[in-house]
């Protein structure tokens, strides 16, 4: 955990040109540097998602629900080599063939850390069989489980305190997948919609 935090992440503009690079200590600090990230979706036979519940010593909304496996890219590194490693590293899983359904922009502050992700986030989708085997880093993942889009989209709204705020989004880029090349260039000089997520709009 805390050797990671001394990695390096590309900070990028609202259409995801590179600007510079950062620590990801450094680019999680108030108010937030809006830097490239990854959200991977595991996806089985019926369409349900593998959920993990990040662990309490996650240093960014620890014991929330939130998607398969996140991540940052290293400068330079491809989406594919960067989501496959951190899907082996943190669930024992891999490698899988990604398809990139979607980017998200995102701000979200954690009250309990202070701690910011202000995040270019490109949503990955991978189809696993059923009987996936998984071997989750405790140091990482809390416990795992498969759930239904459908009911998690319903429990966002119930609950949205025991879910990481991104995952609200980037459930969307899932159900609702549409061209990232496309999505990029339409956001133009005005760039991508960033979505506000702090805690008190209920983290959607």
């Amino acid at each position: 955990m805390t050797s990671r935090e001394g990695h390096l992440v590309e900070l990028v503009d609202d259409t995801g040109h590179v600007l510079g690079e950062a620590t990801v200590a450094a680019a999680h600090q108030p108010p937030g540097r809006l830097h490239r990230a990854f959200s991977v979706l595991l996806v089985d036979p019926d369409g349900r998602v593998l959920l993990q519940q990040r662990a309490a010593v996650k240093t960014r909304f620890p014991l929330r629900w939130a998607n398969s496996c996140c991540g940052h890219p290293l400068p330079g590194q491809s989406l594919t080599e960067a989501a496959n490693r951190r899907l082996a590293e943190e669930l024992g899983v891999g490698p899988v063939e990604l398809t990139e359904v979607g980017v998200y922009v995102y701000y979200a502050e954690d009250p309990a850390t202070g701690r910011v992700e202000f995040e270019y986030d490109h949503v990955l989708r991978a189809d696993v069989p059923a009987e996936l085997t998984t071997l989750p880093d405790p140091d990482e993942v809390a416990t795992l489980r498969w759930a239904e889009p459908g009911e998690i989209e319903a429990d966002l709204d119930v609950d949205p305190r025991s879910y990481a705020p991104w995952l609200g989004g980037v459930l969307n880029r899932l159900l609702r997948p549409a061209d990232p090349a496309a999505g990029a260039s339409r956001a133009g000089a005005s760039g991508v919609p960033v979505d506000e997520a702090p805690e008190r709009s209920g983290g959607r």
